[in-house]
């Protein structure tokens, strides 16, 4: 008898159960194309995890956060697309975003890229220091290089964001 369409050369498939996310759960990743439209993805895709993590006080900043994240590394990127993390960590969100540009070895050439680079993160950082939280930029070290950004959001503090 042939193996079913479910089932891997015989294994028993994996039945997992049906439990509500949490926040120990949140965890994503999405690829997306460097293109205009994708900050616009990121935002809708990160108020949809935020809702369904119970998150939802955290949203004004985490979008604004993702939205500049996104939206620099589509600017940068020499690639077709930029890879996009969000997991939430030690009562923490993070965003964490790669793309393809590569670090400059040359000193001057890396200095005045980082400083375009500080320059097209101003709000987020605006937003990320009204949190408490942390953010940068550096080396990716990941297989093919790039520049890997990030931003660390605590909860407590990205609830009052607003308030």
């Amino acid at each position: 008898m042939p193996p079913s369409p479910t089932t891997c050369l015989g294994q028993t498939p994996t039945v997992h159960p049906s439990t509500p996310p949490t926040l120990e759960t949140l965890t994503y990743s999405l690829t997306l194309p460097a293109a205009p439209q994708s900050p616009a993805v990121a935002r809708a895709a990160t108020r949809t995890i935020l809702r369904a993590h119970g998150l939802e006080g955290m949203t004004e900043p985490a979008v604004q956060v993702m939205s500049e994240l996104v939206a620099c590394a589509c600017r940068f990127t020499p690639t077709a697309e930029v890879y996009v993390a969000l997991r939430y960590r030690d009562d923490a969100l993070r965003v964490i975003l790669y793309d393809g540009h590569a670090r400059h070895t040359h000193p001057r050439l890396a200095a005045a890229c980082d400083a375009r680079r500080r320059s097209a993160l101003r709000v987020m950082a605006c937003v990320v220091r009204a949190c408490s939280g942390d953010w940068g930029f550096g080396d990716a070290r990941q297989p093919g290089g790039g520049t890997r950004m990030w931003a660390v959001l605590p909860r407590d503090l990205a609830r009052k964001y607003l308030a």
